[in-house]
């Protein structure tokens, strides 16, 4: 899967400046000039090089969109002299790093690198939960009655006095259940909880 470096910065010249030493070291990139622009376009997988300081939508306020929305993409924020206790702020927020200007090509270069290589295991997890999600909801009331005791620790005949079912019904569940969630074990049901916040 290709990815995209977004450079989103409201001076021309930067963003230029930027999608340029980027592609001499064969990098994909797309340059927006307001986080509106960016919001705009389809998700493209790969990280985003922002301002924090811009007209209308700031870094910061990009960067929490995007945290609302499970966006999985890092961010690099890019920072002026002065604002250090800002891109400490962001750090905090979850920004994957941040760079002064005017920064060193190496700095910059290294820390784009960093973020598309943890982009890749981030837009996966997200993939991996979306599927998870999907299992999760294909499973009946009762399906899901069961798996919350079964990840309890109860056995078929708690279970069973639980739902007010018999042990032979609550087998026939469970088994549908470790089917349809393609879990190994309970071990794994257990994880798939924990995963989905369930447990």
């Amino acid at each position: 899967m290709s990815k995209t470096v977004s450079i989103i910065d409201d001076e021309a010249s930067v963003r230029d400046a930027v999608a340029m030493l980027l592609e001499t070291h064969g990098l994909a990139v797309a340059g927006f000039e307001s986080a509106a622009a960016f919001l705009a376009v389809p998700f493209a997988p790969g990280c985003i090089v922002s301002d924090v300081r811009m007209p209308e939508m700031s870094g910061l306020d990009l960067l929490r969109t995007l945290q609302g929305a499970g966006d999985p993409r890092p961010i690099i924020l890019m920072t002026g002299h002065g604002d250090v206790e800002l891109a400490v702020q962001a750090i905090k927020l979850g920004a994957f790093d941040f760079v002064e200007k005017p920064f060193s090509n190496e700095r910059l270069i290294a820390s784009v690198e960093e973020a598309l290589v943890a982009s890749e295991s981030s837009l996966r997890e997200r993939l991996e939960l979306d599927d998870l999600k999907g299992k999760f909801a294909s499973l009946s009331d009762r399906q899901r009655d069961t798996m919350q005791l079964l990840i309890r620790g109860l056995s078929n005949k708690e279970i069973g006095q639980q739902l007010g079912i018999s042990p032979r019904t609550v087998e026939i569940h469970r088994t549908w259940v470790m089917q349809k969630m393609s879990a190994r074990s309970i071990a794994d049901l257990v994880r798939m909880a924990m995963a989905l916040g369930i447990a």
